[in-house]
């Protein structure tokens, strides 16, 4: 019997938890109401909504009232960043991010350019690290948001955004601070009043709930403009009638994600390391990008010179699953922007792999990855 391939691509998109998808198949059994129709059917499908935006709230530490639910990371990006520039004073058009954000920051930032708003990109360091006070000096009286992710999708490093969000609103506390947690929710405590924001974005996929699924925090008293326009669902705040069993999938993940939170990450911790300590064995000069003590326990970016990356994982179609970048880009062959935005030498970037776990990776399959890796290298 063929073994199934070891999945490690759990940045690109998680695996459905088994507990998940018994809430979204009774949800899709027992809730057809539409959650804003008066009758029992509706009640009963929006009281399931609550309880799973109570869910959501307990994770990050907020009142479920600050709660949105969206299609996703990327429209909870847009949101944030589209709903507070059209919602900001007139004299305020710019937007400060970094130069690693994900394409739904990136672009969108670049798009707002269109309508007159300016954008400053903060460089990092070599570990993909950004300086807060860089970005503190970035801000003036006409910023109106900084962007800053929380954990980098590509090399897993950790921004310091409760350090950035300190020294913006020292500086002007009219500025809005978002970060975009799509990839450290469920992986490592997320605490809004730790990070001190008042946006941040969830993707459901990225933490064992199904995709088409997300959150937007709004912290109280925020004042973003709508992105959905239509008959004022959630709150005012996104139109659109809410997909109750998605809902419900993401509800439940983010319960389970708090169940253990911190010994999980120490046990995906120890399978990152050792699948590194293994591949370096196979390959002494391999390179380790990102910042290895501010870092996500279950993401390994590891360079391999003289290897191409994109032939070495086509040679593992079916044995091993992995990306050379962020799978978003996984259709082109072109440098990473992240790599680049570390000054990774070429010969490093091309033989780049990112190999990223999750609750359910098991000591075998680094093995067994760790043996495919090192045999198609030779082949």
């Amino acid at each position: 019997m063929t073994e199934k391939a070891v999945y490690l691509d759990s940045n690109a998109s998680t695996k459905v938890h088994p507990a998940v998808l018994e809430a979204m198949v009774r949800a899709l059994k027992d809730h057809h109401g539409n959650p804003s129709s008066s009758h029992a059917s509706g009640r009963a499908a929006r009281a399931a909504i609550e309880r799973a935006r109570s869910q959501v709230a307990e994770l990050l530490d907020c009142q479920p009232g600050e709660i949105v639910f969206t299609s996703g990371g990327t429209e909870s990006n847009n949101q944030s960043l589209q709903g507070a520039c059209f919602a900001a004073r007139a004299e305020a058009r710019r937007l400060v991010t970094t130069t690693i954000e994900h394409p739904a920051i990136d672009e969108v930032c670049s798009w707002l350019e269109r309508f007159g708003f300016r954008t400053t990109r903060i460089g990092v360091d070599g570990k993909g690290r950004v300086d807060p006070h860089d970005v503190e000096s970035a801000v003036d009286d006409a910023t109106v948001l900084v962007s800053v992710m929380h954990a980098n999708n590509e090399i897993g490093t950790i921004q310091p955004v409760a350090r950035i969000a300190t020294l913006v609103k020292k500086k002007d506390d009219r500025i809005l601070l978002h970060t975009d947690a799509a990839q450290s929710v469920g992986k490592i405590p997320v605490r809004v009043d730790d990070l001190g924001v008042d946006l941040l974005s969830i993707a459901g996929h990225k933490l064992h709930a199904p995709k088409g699924v997300g959150a937007l925090y709004i912290r109280g008293g925020t004042n973003v403009e709508r992105f959905l326009h239509g008959a004022g669902h959630e709150g005012g705040r996104r139109s659109g009638t809410e997909a109750t069993p998605q809902i419900v999938g993401l509800g439940e993940a983010c319960s389970l994600a708090r169940q253990d939170l911190e010994g999980r990450g120490v046990r995906m911790e120890e399978l990152r390391d050792l699948l590194e300590h293994r591949l370096r064995e196979c390959f002494p000069h391999a390179v380790i990008h990102g910042d290895t003590e501010h870092r996500l326990p279950n993401t390994s970016s590891i360079g391999i010179p003289g290897i191409d990356a994109v032939k070495l994982l086509a040679r593992l179609d079916g044995v091993v699953e992995a990306s050379t970048s962020a799978a978003c880009h996984s259709g082109r062959v072109a440098r990473s922007a992240v790599l680049s935005a570390l000054q990774v030498p070429e010969d490093v970037a091309r033989g780049t792999l990112r190999l990223t776990i999750s609750r359910f990776t098991t000591p075998d399959e680094i093995h067994r990855a760790v043996t495919a890796i090192a045999a198609a290298a030779r082949s």
